[in-house]
């Protein structure tokens, strides 16, 4: 059963939230299975339409308060591991970093403290990244002796570019501001914390009110294109195009655009 993962739901948007309180929302063997179990339980949804993907905004840290989304993984489980079970690790974790990138509806990161190591590798299976002004960013393993092991050798670069991902990398350092996030392209929007989620929750209401089946397409078909020569994803994207004509949601669609009735109702999509 969840405890340190909670799920809740609200209109078309689910929200996802790590509740991690003692060790900062660190993520072990543990968590990334509440995590998985989690996305499991929204992709049962049928109505959810968009996730937010968040660390609750509050933890203790030695009698202080501090904001933490992920503070990266545990380093207290792994500073043991053998190779075995170091290979086991970052493939389990990368296994569900991966369930996530290629969850049927966009996810939105609200990251809203520190997004560290494995923390900032999580924000980064996600489709759209938000932070906070106080999110601290970083990638600080070779500081502790590992490489990266749940998509930061890889991600990082994609999203930023090779230069600034391996000077994250390489320095280890724990301390790229919000700021600089936005700067490099790793966020979207910053804003101030007490206004994250509720700028979350309308970006997430926002994509929610599109074609549902149109918008799980794009995803597929930008992730899919992403790794695939331009000509192969072109194909790609032409017969992902031409199911949206079987759907419902296209007639519905192209028949309200074309109604030229001022009176007309609100836009509902059937996920049809």
């Amino acid at each position: 059963a969840m405890t340190d993962v909670v799920v809740e739901k609200k209109g078309h948007v689910a929200v996802v939230k790590i509740e991690h309180m003692k060790a900062m929302n660190a993520l072990s063997t543990d968590m990334y299975a509440q995590l998985e179990e989690a996305f499991d339980e929204v992709g049962k949804m049928d109505d959810v339409y968009c996730v937010i993907l968040t660390g609750s905004s509050t933890v203790n840290k030695k009698g202080k308060t501090v904001n933490s989304f992920v503070a990266g993984a545990d380093i207290a489980q792994m500073s043991t591991m053998t190779v075995a079970e170091g290979k086991f690790f970052g493939n389990d974790s990368n296994r569900v970093c991966w369930k996530i990138e290629n969850f049927k509806r966009p996810v939105i990161a609200a990251i809203n403290g520190f997004c560290l190591g494995g923390g900032c590798e999580l924000a980064m299976s996600c489709d759209i990244r938000l932070a906070s002004d106080n999110a601290m960013f970083g990638q600080p393993e070779v500081g502790l002796g590992i490489t990266p092991g749940c998509g930061g050798t890889q991600r990082l670069a994609r999203i930023v570019g090779l230069g600034k991902a391996k000077e994250m990398i390489y320095t280890a350092r724990g301390n790229y501001t919000a700021q600089q996030a936005l700067e490099m392209g790793l966020v979207n929007y910053v804003y101030p914390l007490e206004n994250l989620m509720d700028e979350a929750m309308k970006l997430a209401e926002e994509i929610a009110a599109q074609a549902p089946i149109a918008v799980a397409l794009c995803k597929e078909a930008i992730n899919v294109g992403m790794q695939t020569d331009l000509n192969s994803a072109l194909k790609f994207e032409g017969n992902v195009f031409g199911q949206c004509f079987a759907t419902e949601d296209q007639k519905y669609g192209m028949a309200y655009f074309l109604d030229k009735n001022k009176e007309k109702p609100a836009k509902e999509f059937k996920n049809k």
